[in-house]
């Protein structure tokens, strides 16, 4: 009986390869939309994890409108489909100011936000606004305790102070991201995004004192959306949940989203009678958790040995039930920058290849 990650002709495709499953990536979707009850004002999907126009239209498909990103050319990938809200979660420092500037001005039909988390950024990008006569929407960034990026509560009234001076900076509200969030004991992370939560709810508190419109409240990732995605006062921002790895089935298991991208690799040696090498190098799947990087689907017992350009070793009981050639399937530990690494995926339906999708936003610059 064929797999549902298998492809009935593996020969059409060459290897290390990226598989989508659209059916199953549908199914993500509206799982997760279950998980907020239908409430999709409630999601702003993050596109980092698959980078791609058709996923995008997917989810828009399913009433999602508004969307999260790290980078300009994710940001202008959601504008292409004219995605009606898009946060931007990093700060746009040096070149990136005027290209942010560029991006809004290109793209009218798109609400576009960023996050500020330091007072002389907010002061550059409010002389810019004011120097091309234009109107950013931002959010104050607020450390929820990863300690990457943010500001601490301490510093919540200098960023006011300093918005303040700025009649074209209109301020949405807070945005906080607790990746550090990510013990498999639901209970422990129920608490740590409880203080999350607290965090940034105290942030907009203090804003809704001092200004009188709505502040919004944009939380979290995919460990913490468990927790958060009860809440109804915030708007949850998870990404992996699109494709789903193997990190986040070991340490989210609550979580029941199915694998929708896999690996396609070849033995391409056997090196003795427990080892064999396929072609899964660091070039075709992520390498910033630790080894094993892979959870292999179609083979019993496999460890993973070592790794490197183009070369994973792995031991196995018995060499020979893996010839020359033979095709495994593989799910990454941390399926976003795996992704980054493929121009293009395979579009896989019943067993078939139908079509391949461009990994469009990998690239650093669209048009703009």
């Amino acid at each position: 009986m064929q797999q549902w990650y298998e492809v009935a002709d593996p020969d059409s495709i060459d290897s290390p390869a990226l598989l989508v499953y659209p059916e199953r990536i549908k199914g993500n979707i509206q799982l997760i939309k279950g998980m907020v009850d239908g409430h999709c004002e409630r999601l702003r999907p993050h596109v980092k994890t698959h980078k791609m126009i058709e996923v995008c239209r997917m989810m828009m498909e399913e009433g999602i409108e508004q969307f999260k990103c790290s980078t300009i050319a994710e940001a202008e990938m959601l504008a292409l489909v004219n995605a009606k809200d898009v946060l931007m979660a990093y700060q746009p420092v040096g070149p990136k100011l005027s290209r942010w500037g560029k991006l809004v001005r290109t793209y009218p039909n798109t609400e576009f936000s960023c996050v500020l988390d330091n007072p002389v950024a907010l002061d550059e990008m409010g002389a810019y606004a004011g120097k091309e006569k234009l109107r950013f929407s931002v959010y104050f960034d607020i450390d929820l305790g990863m300690g990457r990026t943010g500001a601490s509560l301490t510093v919540l009234e200098e960023l006011c102070d300093h918005i303040d001076q700025h009649p074209l900076l209109t301020l949405k509200g807070v945005h906080g991201y607790d990746g550090h969030i990510s013990n498999p004991d639901v209970s422990i992370r129920k608490r740590e995004a409880d203080e999350s939560y607290r965090i940034l709810k105290e942030a907009v508190t203090y804003l809704q004192r001092r200004y009188p419109s709505p502040m919004d409240m944009v939380i979290g990732g995919s460990p913490s959306f468990s927790s958060h995605s009860l809440r109804e006062d915030v708007v949850c921002s998870p990404g992996t949940f699109v494709f789903w790895d193997w990190g986040y089935r070991q340490r989210v298991p609550d979580q029941k989203f199915d694998y929708a991208a896999v690996l396609l690799t070849r033995v391409i040696a056997v090196i003795s009678p427990i080892q064999i090498c396929v072609d899964l190098g660091y070039k075709a799947v992520a390498s910033d958790p630790p080894l094993p990087r892979v959870s292999f689907l179609n083979g019993d017992h496999i460890e993973v040995l070592f790794q490197s350009e183009e070369h994973m070793v792995l031991i196995v009981d018995d060499s020979q039930k893996y010839p020359l050639g033979m095709v495994l399937y593989a799910v990454p530990t941390h399926i976003c920058p795996t992704v980054n690494l493929y121009q293009q995926v395979s579009v896989i339906s019943e067993g078939e290849v139908k079509k391949e999708w461009t990994v469009i936003a990998r690239n650093r610059k669209l048009s703009i």
